[in-house]
Formats: C-alpha cells, structure tokens, sequence
C-alpha cells in the first residue's frame, strides 16, 4: 500500500474521531475530539513501543534469558541491513507475533511462548523476518497509530452513550446509540483497509529476508490452526490492537469479526509458495 494512501486513510480516521465528536457534541465537541486525537498521534508517535507492549505484558529479554530467540532476530536483522531491534516475550500459548516502534532505530519485536514453544526454527525465523519486514517498510507506526485512534473512537462511543452526549447533542438517544455502533465500525474498516496490504508485503519483504518462503508459510499455517483455537486474552482486552499480529488473534467473541484486520491466510500462503517456485534455490542462514 503506497503511502499517500496510507496517509489518506489516517485521515479518514482521524475525521472519523472528529465527525463522532461533532454529532455528540456539536462544534465544541469537534474541536475537543481533534484536539484529542491530535495529542494521540503525537502520544503514539512516542510512546507507541511503551504502550503496546504495556497492553499485551511483553516482557524485555536479552541473548542471555532468550538465547535461542534474541541471536536469531538478530542475524535477520544483519541481514535485512536493520539496526537490532529489542526482543520482546509475551506469556500466553497463542503462537503469534508483532513489531512495534516508531521507527527501524525504536523498534521492538515480540513472541509469545506459544510461538516458541509450538514452531520450529525455520518457522520462527519466518516469522520474526515477516515482523522486521514490517520494521523496513516503517509499517509499524502507522499500524500503532490506528490502533490508538482505533480505540480512542470505541472510548468515546463508549463515554457518549454513558452520558447521552452533551447538551450540544442534537442527535438524541437514537442518535447516540447508531454512533456507539457505527463509530467503531467504520473504524475497523478503516483499520482493515490499512493492514491488509501491508501484510502482504511483510509477507513478501520477510520471505526475502530469510530467503525461505516456505518457512513462513509454514508458520502462517501452523499460527492460524492454533490462533482459532487457543485464546489470547490481552488481544481480547485490546481488540484495536489486532491488526499488529501476524494473524489475527481474535476469536473469543462475537465484535472480534469486526476487526477482521488480516487477508486470508490461505491466499497469504499461496502467494508464498508462489514466490518459492520462482526464487532460486538457496540456503537460509540457518541450514
């Protein structure tokens, strides 16, 4: 996906934020709601790392307490020509994966014990290439920034219907109540026309870089399998920040279709061993 866009729909976004604030609140409400969304961004642009890890428990390990993991990620990233990023663990038996960062020199990656515990080698360096590809392409604040948007649109759906808008509301209860549900709708729509085709291009970015396609689709495979069946309940809690992962974590409950944020796996996976067939053979850094 190009970046203007990208760009185009951050906007679309943060318009979103600021029409929801409009309709509850009138021209006061419009301007609290872009001077909100405003300090978000700025927020997210800095803290983006801090606050996702935060959100899903990840906890900072070294070569020492990860030395399988952490040496890993950094020969990919050697080998990507990216500076190393910081190696993250999150505890739960979802095998799933995301970057995080605003920026290649600010950038965190993180697995959970499910990942390590339950993908071979070759199939965690698919993954952990997919999420520095993510991290080359400077996917990762933008995918942070949705969120927070994201998620601050569901909060003040959520505040507005507590207190049926302000007395600027001209909507009414009806009004109120179609905002609490076309608010965060719209938003994950939004969201999903941004993850999308950058998942594609992760994809494609981080099978060059581990210079194994089907390492990856392997992986894609075996994640799916699980993820529809084991829970992830941080990711159930920050539903906004589904579309971070290499597949969707979401499952638990009925809203989780709304933020169908991911392409199909099966078509991700063809698109791998599409690659694979045309890439020459060669050995990965591991074999």
């Amino acid at each position: 996906m190009g970046y203007v866009k990208t760009a185009m729909l951050l906007a679309l976004l943060t318009a979103l934020f600021g029409a929801a604030g409009l309709l509850l609140g009138g021209q006061t409400g419009l301007i609290i709601a872009l001077l909100i969304a405003g300090g978000m961004n700025v927020f997210a642009w800095w803290s983006s790392d801090k606050m996702v890890l935060r959100m899903h428990n990840a906890v900072e390990v070294d070569d020492r307490t990860a030395p399988d993991l952490v040496p890993l990620v950094w020969d990919l990233a050697d080998r990507a020509g990216l500076p190393r990023p910081k190696v993250y663990i999150i505890q739960t038996d979802q095998p799933n994966a995301f970057a995080t960062g605003r920026s290649p020199s600010n950038a965190a990656v993180a697995a959970t014990t499910g990942l390590l515990q339950r993908l071979t080698r070759e199939e965690i360096a698919g993954v952990m290439a997919h999420e520095l590809a993510h991290i080359k392409h400077r996917d990762t604040l933008i995918m942070t920034v949705t969120a927070t948007l994201a998620g601050a649109i569901g909060m003040l759906a959520n505040f507005a219907f507590f207190f049926r808008g302000g007395r600027d509301n001209q909507l009414g209860i009806i009004g109120v109540i179609a905002t609490v549900i076309l608010a965060p709708l719209a938003a994950g729509l939004v969201q999903m026309a941004i993850s999308r085709g950058r998942e594609y291009e992760a994809d494609r970015i981080g099978a060059g870089i581990v210079g194994k396609p089907l390492w990856l689709a392997s992986a894609l495979q075996k994640i799916a399998g699980f993820a529809a069946r084991i829970d992830n309940d941080s990711a159930e809690r920050h539903p906004a920040t589904a579309h971070m992962f290499i597949i969707n974590p979401l499952h638990a409950h009925a809203r989780d279709r709304l933020f169908a944020t991911h392409p199909s796996t099966e078509n991700r996976i063809a698109r791998l061993r599409e690659m694979a067939g045309q890439m020459p053979q060669q050995r990965g850094p591991w074999s």
